[in-house]
């Protein structure tokens, strides 16, 4: 890295968190100012500083410095003391006033703020009140650059200095030298990694207890995350281990006071200890408590044999229902805790319609709800009824993903006799412990969707465990129909779901471009984007969607956005361009929320257009609300021109477009090719290598969660 060495002599910008500014620096013996930018200092006016970095030239800006570390060497001339209290970064100070101090005490002035902060009464024009502002701001500063110092020195950027000061203030030096794993825990934006290389840089022990209580808890995060309710405490240990880099018996200790401690619950099945997080432990149990009590105690109504009822309805709507419709229509009336299960074409949208109209000529007032905004747009389109998503219906008030905070729980239940839920198998366990304790006592439940699709991305399988308990009600729609059948997409998919052989040569709705290179694939879905769909009167941001097994190598959701963004918003003097993590956002960007904001009310999955785009923060129109990300908070959302398979579960697209390649080997599944396929209403494309559709249709084995949800439903004893 190049070396620059000046006085700060001027801060351009700088966001609210202050991780990110620009400023100007007139360098040593010159005479001509220098900006620079950086995400990981923190510089104040009349400072000289040393930097590293390196020069970078910026469309709109020019030559620029962007520096990354940084050594500061206070100021200590007169100008340059002056130059510092006129900048405003101390409260009470501006440059009038800077003059004044600076003249009355010279080159002692930050000696006399520091030490003696009660002399500044003798500057005129300073009282009693005002002196006290300038102490603490000067304070705050003085902590602030102490912190900076102090993690720079060890090797760690100062960059993150802003967030550990916001949380711990002027304790925030003796967190660190406490325990620096606490930041993991109780800074947003800093994890177990963050902290763990703070920690080495200010030379912790490696096997330090506190560092092996943070990696324990990292990887119980990380089986969250990895759609697991809890890890066999064998595959825990040995996780811990590697990650750390230490002895098993060190770990398996710290494990066992954890667990003695309550920081961690255990449960025992088939020889096996399985280890949990307390809030999964606590969320699994209560979902199996409340089924099973929703299931016994709905209300009843005077219909005990809604038979008549339901073919009254079909000759009034000029519908014929199979038998399976039918009885899940009638158990509507009969069960408290009811679930529809089967794939596209099957008749669920018109069993749900017929549901409806039974449930409310009986005086059910009706709640219908999905896990996401556009999953619910769906179900209201197809029933003619108000939907919304979970979050709303439980009106989220904030809260973090392990702790989101409803409105709507057991002492403030829901105003409904039923919620009906499609999309059912997107929900994970903390969402549906959520509703479930908000469906008020008698009240009914009705899951809809479709168990063969790739299970949620949270913790659980939780609508895929309920239909294994065998103690829930189940209602599986398995026969195509006629009109539905002659759509190659659900003939397709239901041949994908038997590993059969997609029927790709007889109709313009299903295609598969073979070629066998993944470089020709990415340019071939740049061509369809960029022309052929459009071509074909497609609204390329709305009703398009390329879809990806994995996010890396060729033909991944991170190279494909990027390549997609150069080709339909591609850089230019108009368009301020902000930085994300290994991304950069234009305004007109497709982008998509990461995780769960319940204080922004915007959550996974969720798509949006980017409004404004600054350096200091980005606006997102989302469908129901615009969303504004601070310089610190982008780490939220990416570019989603492409998503993952995943992140796509619940939506619906007229056209799908999706990657098959041999690179992909590990996530080409069955279940993933199904559940892309079905994304679609009106055309797939499939791009790739005729081996890697064969390693999809052939791999029916889904990978294991870890839960017990259907093992507490049956009653099981797990001692």
């Amino acid at each position: 890295m190049e070396k620059l060495a000046g006085t700060v002599d001027s801060i351009v910008f700088q966001n609210n968190n202050g991780d990110f500014i620009v400023f100007r620096l007139l360098p040593a013996n010159e005479t001509t100012l220098v900006g620079v930018v950086s995400n990981s200092i923190n510089p104040m006016v009349g400072e000289e500083v040393e930097l590293e970095g390196e020069w970078v030239e910026h469309s709109r800006f020019g030559r620029q410095f962007k520096a990354v570390h940084c050594h500061r060497i206070a100021p200590t001339g007169v100008k340059g003391i002056q130059r510092f209290l006129a900048s405003g970064a101390i409260k009470g100070i501006g440059p009038a006033m800077a003059a004044r101090i600076v003249t009355y005490f010279g080159v002692r002035t930050l000696e006399m703020l520091e030490f003696f902060p009660h002399r500044l009464t003798e500057v005129a024009g300073i009282g009693t009140k005002k002196a006290d502002i300038i102490r603490k701001s000067f304070a705050e500063h003085s902590e602030m650059r102490e912190l900076m110092l102090v993690l720079e020195t060890h090797g760690v950027s100062g960059g993150y200095a802003a967030k550990i000061y916001g949380q711990y203030g002027a304790a925030s030096l003796n967190v660190l030298q406490e325990n620096p794993y606490r930041l993991a825990q109780e800074v947003q934006g800093i994890g177990f990694r963050i902290a763990d290389h703070i920690a080495q840089g200010l030379g912790w022990d490696k096997n330090d207890a506190a560092r092996i209580v943070a990696g324990v808890r990292f990887a119980i995060l990380q089986t969250a995350q990895g759609g697991h309710c809890c890890l066999p405490e064998e595959v825990l240990v040995t996780e811990t281990a590697r990650l750390l880099n230490a002895e098993r018996t060190e770990v398996a200790d710290c494990l066992k006071r954890m667990i003695r401690d309550n920081a961690l619950y255990t449960e025992e099945y088939q020889g096996i200890t399985l280890i949990y997080p307390s809030y999964l432990y606590h969320a699994e149990k209560l979902v199996a408590e409340r089924l099973i009590f929703l299931k016994t105690h709905a209300r009843p109504n005077r219909l005990t044999h809604p038979e008549a009822a339901v073919e009254e309805w079909e000759k009034r709507e000029h519908v014929t229902l199979a038998q399976a419709q039918r009885e899940a229509v009638a158990g509507a009336l009969l069960e408290g805790v009811l679930v529809l299960t089967g794939g596209p074409g099957t008749g669920k949208t018109v069993t749900v319609k017929g549901m409806i109209a039974l449930l409310e000529n009986e005086g059910f007032k009706i709640l219908l709800g999905a896990p996401t905004g556009r999953a619910a747009k769906r179900l209201s389109e197809a029933s003619g009824c108000a939907a919304s998503t979970i979050h709303r219906l439980l009106e989220s008030t904030g809260g973090t993903e392990g702790a989101p905070l409803f409105m709507r729980n057991e002492e403030h239940p829901l105003e409904a006799d039923v919620v009906i839920v499609d999309e059912a198998s997107m929900m994970d366990i903390m969402l549906m412990n959520a509703l479930l304790r908000a469906v008020p006592e008698g009240g009914r439940v009705i899951l809809v969707g479709d168990v063969d699709q790739l299970p949620a991305v949270g913790p659980g399988s939780v609508l895929k465990d309920i239909i294994r308990s065998d103690t829930i009600p189940v209602i599986r729609l398995t026969e195509v129909f006629r009109q539905a059948g002659e759509s190659m997409i659900v003939v397709n998919a239901h041949r994908i779901n038997r590993g059969r052989m997609p029927d790709y040569k007889k109709s313009p709705e299903f295609e598969f471009r073979e070629f066998t290179e993944a470089k020709l694939v990415e340019e071939e879905i740049v061509r369809l984007c960029r022309d052929e769909l459009i071509a074909e009167g497609y609204d390329l941001h709305h009703e398009v969607q390329v879809l990806a097994p994995m996010h890396r190598q060729f033909c991944g959701v991170e190279r494909l956005n990027k390549i997609l963004q150069a080709a339909l918003n591609p850089p230019n003097e108009e368009n301020t361009e902000a930085a994300g993590v290994n991304q950069v956002f234009r305004v007109g960007d497709k982008v998509m929320q990461l995780r769960n904001n319940y204080n922004k009310g915007v959550f996974n999955g969720d798509i949006g257009f980017i409004l404004s785009s600054e350096a200091s923060r980005i606006v997102v129109r989302y469908p129901e609300n615009d969303v504004v990300y601070e310089r610190n908070e982008v780490d939220e959302i990416a570019l989603a021109y492409c998503m993952s398979v995943h992140k796509s579960q619940g939506s619906e697209y007229r056209v799908v477009v999706m990657p098959l390649v041999r690179g992909h080997h590990v996530m080409l599944q069955r279940n993933l090719l199904y559940t892309a396929v079905t994304r679609a209403k009106e055309k797939v494309v499939l791009l790739g290598e005729q081996a890697a559709l064969n390693t999809a249709l052939d791999n029916d084995r889904t990978r294991r969660r870890y839960s017990l949800l259907a093992e507490r439903l049956r009653g099981e004893d797990l001692g």
